[in-house]
C-alpha cells in the first residue's frame, strides 16, 4: 500500500469510529436513568456504580467521537477506544454466556425493541476494536492537533 493510501484509511477509520461514538453517546447524554438500568441489566457491574458509570461513560465516548472526528489528542482517544471497546465486548460476551437476553443499550436505551445482544453484536464491537487499533498503531499523523511527539 502506499503511504497516501495508508493515511486516508487511517482517516476514514477515525471518521467512522468517532462518528460511532458521538451517536452512541447522543441517546446515553440525553436519558442517563435508562442507560443505568441498561448497564444493570448486565449483571456485571456492583450495585450502586450503574449510575456513576450512566453518568460518565455516554461523555468519555462523546470526549472520545470528537477526538477522533476533529483530530485532537488521537492517541489518547484511540486508547480510549480501544479499552471501551474491550469492555463492551467482555460485557456483552458474559451476559451471552450466562444466558442473559437484554437489549445491549448500545446505541439507544429508550426505542422499545432495540438491539438485543448476540454474536452480531461482538462481531460488530470487534471490527471497531480493529479499527481503533489500526487508529492507534499509525505511522503518519497528519491532519491531527495535539499529536504524540515521537
Amino acid at each position: 500500500m502506499t503511504r497516501y493510501f495508508k493515511v486516508q484509511v487511517v482517516f476514514f477509520f477515525r471518521l467512522i469510529v468517532g462518528i460511532i461514538f458521538v451517536y452512541a453517546s447522543w441517546d446515553k447524554i440525553a436519558h442517563p436513568a435508562e442507560f443505568a438500568k441498561a448497564i444493570g441489566n448486565y449483571h456485571a457491574v456492583p450495585f450502586g456504580l450503574e449510575n456513576m458509570m450512566a453518568m460518565v461513560l455516554p461523555w468519555v465516548e462523546f470526549l472520545v467521537g470528537i477526538g477522533l472526528i476533529v483530530g485532537i489528542m488521537v492517541d489518547g482517544a484511540a486508547i480510549m477506544s480501544v479499552v471501551m471497546n474491550i469492555v463492551f465486548i467482555f460485557a456483552i460476551s458474559q451476559a451471552l454466556a450466562r444466558g442473559i437476553s437484554i437489549e445491549c443499550g448500545c446505541f439507544s436505551v429508550t426505542a422499545e425493541g432495540g438491539d438485543k445482544i448476540g454474536l452480531g453484536t461482538i462481531v460488530r464491537d470487534i471490527v471497531y476494536l480493529a479499527m481503533s487499533l489500526v487508529i492507534l498503531n499509525r505511522q503518519e499523523r497528519r491532519l491531527e492537533f495535539f499529536p504524540k511527539s515521537i
